[in-house]
């Protein structure tokens, strides 16, 4: 558009007519800054408003806030700006390379004789720009380290809450409900934001750092789980996935995250920086829930070999008792072999005795014959002494073997009397029996369903009880039943 001021040659001043200007004695005189704010005027007027399309360069980033550029085409190029209060607003940041479409208006910078594109709006030239924008920021954040396989966290097996950020009135969050309610009903919250528009990405962000802040336990229950979920669509329309605000905050979550944004063949840059990626929001659901039939299966096969496995213990124990039983000899027993040894070694004295005392009296008939009656007088005196000695000597030696006999046998009384289980009920336990079978119980679950008859041996007697509804109870008085032997410990 031309200068309203001067002609297309930047010559003198043009006349209404278009005929040659006179000379210019009778022109208006403008000082330096008059002129300048003309300028500025008409640009501003005539440029209020414009759409310029070109490639980014010398992209500069002030301290101040402001961003200043430079739009470029084989051309010609136009120095460009982005105040900071605009910056804020900005879904998309100029960056070096990219084609993009700059709204704005022309304005000038008076003490430079400089125009420049005021910019307030900024969006990528067409999917492609899009594409190129997305692969620089990918390496970009890759290189931070935000899409590290080492920074991601394991889902939880079952959780007990699940978080979802997403719509709350697309089909979205329908299908993940029903899905997790097919799968395994859980308890699902749901954080309202919108998934597309200039104001998605902030949303998202906060409500991935917001369930984070939840803590364990309080009156709003902290998920285990989130998943970020929106439907397909455009590139543009999944835009706010790929912003540097959402990827943060996803690679950031202290809770295992779910990416489900669009369809399988979509990906966005929270995919990478997710602890999962789901091809879809269903998908998302199967991942963060196990299916409840497949778990009671488990389950049921895990107890039938528990089962199996404490029966196999239990007859293993059983046959061992058994065999340990075999190997012992009862008290009784014992103390019978031991009366009977006793009572041959008594018999054995005995004999002992009678043939000393016999072999004793031949020898003194023996020398009787051999004496005279006189000597033999002597003799019978002298061997009678002796005689008595031997027998007073006897006597105690008699005593002394069957004292010793005796406490020999008192010591293996005793012995057999400790072994005894008699000795155990004597310090306050019982011995619980089925009245029906005689057998042994030991553990609380042997003793079966209610009615079932028993029988608690304690030290002074035997007392029948009947399995109650809640444990035992008293079927007669505190004695030994006529007839009904006292049983065996084993």
């Amino acid at each position: 558009m031309s200068d309203p001021l001067f002609d297309d040659d930047g010559g003198a001043p043009k006349r209404d007519d278009g005929a040659a200007p006179k000379p210019a004695r009778n022109l208006p005189e403008y000082s330096v800054g008059e002129i300048s704010h003309a300028l500025k005027r008409t640009l501003e007027n005539a440029y209020e408003r414009v759409r310029v399309r070109g490639e980014i360069s010398k992209v500069t980033r002030h301290a101040s806030g402001h961003i200043y550029f430079t739009l470029k085409d084989p051309d010609a190029v136009l120095d460009s700006v982005i105040w900071r209060s605009i910056v804020r607003r900005l879904r998309f940041l100029p960056e070096e390379g990219l084609e993009v479409v700059a709204t704005g208006k022309i304005t000038t910078w008076e003490k430079s004789s400089k125009y420049q594109l005021v910019v307030d709006q900024v969006e990528p030239a067409g999917a492609g720009a899009l594409m190129v924008l997305l692969e620089q920021r990918r390496k970009k954040l890759a290189a931070e380290g935000l899409f590290d396989p080492a920074r991601k966290k394991p889902l939880p097996y079952l959780p007990d809450v699940i978080g979802v950020v997403t719509s709350p009135t697309g089909a979205v969050i329908r299908d993940i409900r029903h899905r997790l309610a097919d799968r395994f009903p859980r308890h699902v919250l749901v954080w309202p934001v919108k998934v597309q528009g200039d104001e998605a990405a902030g949303q998202i962000a906060a409500a991935i750092q917001g369930f984070n802040r939840l803590r364990p336990g309080g009156t709003i229950p902290r998920p285990d789980v989130l998943i970020v979920a929106r439907g397909g669509g455009s590139i543009e329309d999944l835009w706010p996935f790929n912003e540097e605000i959402v990827v943060r905050a996803a690679a950031a979550s202290a809770i295992p995250l779910i990416a489900a944004v669009g369809h399988e063949t979509d990906t966005t840059l929270i995919d990478f920086a997710a602890d999962k990626r789901a091809p879809t929001p269903s998908a998302a659901a199967e991942m963060a829930v196990p299916v409840r039939r497949d778990i009671a299966l488990k389950l049921d096969q895990l107890g039938g070999r528990l089962r199996a496995a404490l029966v196999r213990r239990l007859e293993e124990g059983r046959t061992a008792l058994l065999a340990a039983v075999r190997g012992l000899r009862h008290p009784g027993e014992l103390i019978e072999r031991a009366a009977v040894r006793l009572g041959d070694l008594d018999d054995a004295l005995r004999r002992s005795l009678r043939i000393a005392l016999e072999r004793r009296w031949r020898a003194f008939g023996d020398v009787a014959a051999r004496l005279r009656p006189q000597q033999l007088r002597r003799e019978i005196v002298d061997k009678s002494g002796e005689l008595a000695k031997l027998a007073g000597r006897l006597a105690p030696a008699l005593g002394r073997t069957f004292v010793q006999t005796e406490r020999r046998l008192a010591a293996g009384v005793r012995l057999l009397a400790s072994l005894s289980y008699e000795r155990v009920l004597e310090r306050g336990y019982a011995l619980v029996r089925d009245r029906a079978s005689g057998k042994l119980l030991m553990r609380a679950r042997a003793t079966g369903e209610a009615g079932t008859e028993l029988a608690i041996q304690f030290r002074d007697g035997l007392v029948p009880v009947t399995v109650g509804a809640a444990g035992t109870r008293r079927k007669t008085k505190r004695d030994r039943p006529p007839g009904e032997s006292q049983g065996e410990l084993l």
